[in-house]
């Protein structure tokens, strides 16, 4: 079954056009990166399935249904998080409490029980925290987990910034360029941690990477944009030797 599924996906800005006509397939618990040099309009495509923008054309659908045109939240309910290419933590928060924000969307209380402290909200807040500690401990950030976000090494603001997304349950992970900044030693690091949690939480995974190596060794399939365009799509070895990949890559 195919998780997600975008038909003639598409988005202008003006009489600019930013994306023509993408027709993702992505099946559950799938590794799919989305390639192309800058420009080439991947992160319009991310900004698309979150809700971030709404298409100008074509149609997003999620576990068969449609989600086209639905605001953020609304996407992230349905099993949908994503990450940023510029990482966006509360940087004045705890570690723990940047992963309990992924929780709280999840929370059933109303606003005037947590405003009141009502038992039932005090016992979501404590089953919220648990699974916020558990999750710093899967992801080897539980050490930290009272220090401020905004003080952690680059490579793990980038783990905990995962780490939220998780906290909100999702179906599907949207991961943007997430071993930006990263040496190579902690690029080694990202690809067995995204191995680890795809397993553990049978995640489906889009990931946008300039780090070729990565989505060679991550990646079950690759689709390949330039200038908004398709221009490959299919298993990785078979794309690297795309003609139209070189050229878009090399430039020859």
């Amino acid at each position: 079954m195919m998780l997600l599924e975008t038909r003639n996906l598409g988005r202008s800005f003006g009489g600019l056009l930013a994306l023509e006509e993408l027709n993702l397939k992505i099946p559950e618990c799938g590794l799919h990166g989305l390639i192309g040099p800058n420009g080439a309009g991947k992160t319009t495509v991310f900004n698309l399935l979150s809700g971030f923008l709404q298409p100008t054309g074509g149609e997003i659908l999620f576990n068969g249904a449609s989600i086209t045109g639905l605001p953020p939240e609304q996407i992230t309910l349905l099993g949908i998080a994503r990450t940023f290419q510029n990482i966006r933590l509360f940087e004045e928060l705890t570690v723990l409490d940047n992963v309990l924000v992924g929780c709280q969307g999840r929370s059933r209380a109303a606003w005037w029980q947590a405003a009141l402290r009502c038992p039932g909200y005090l016992r979501e807040e404590r089953e919220f925290v648990a699974r916020s500690q558990a999750l710093l401990v899967e992801v080897g950030l539980a050490a930290v987990a009272h220090e401020k976000a905004g003080q952690l090494p680059y490579g793990h603001q980038r783990r905990l910034e995962i780490t939220r997304a998780l906290a909100t349950e999702p179906r599907l992970l949207l991961l943007d360029e997430p071993a930006a900044g990263l040496n190579p030693q902690e690029t080694l690091e990202l690809l067995d941690f995204l191995k680890a949690i795809h397993q553990e939480h049978r995640l489906t995974i889009l990931l946008i990477e300039h780090n070729l190596r990565l989505v060679m060794n991550l990646c079950q399939h690759l689709t390949v944009l330039n200038h908004g365009l398709t221009i490959a799509s299919g298993p990785p070895n078979e794309v690297r030797r795309h003609p139209e990949v070189i050229r878009a890559y090399l430039g020859k």
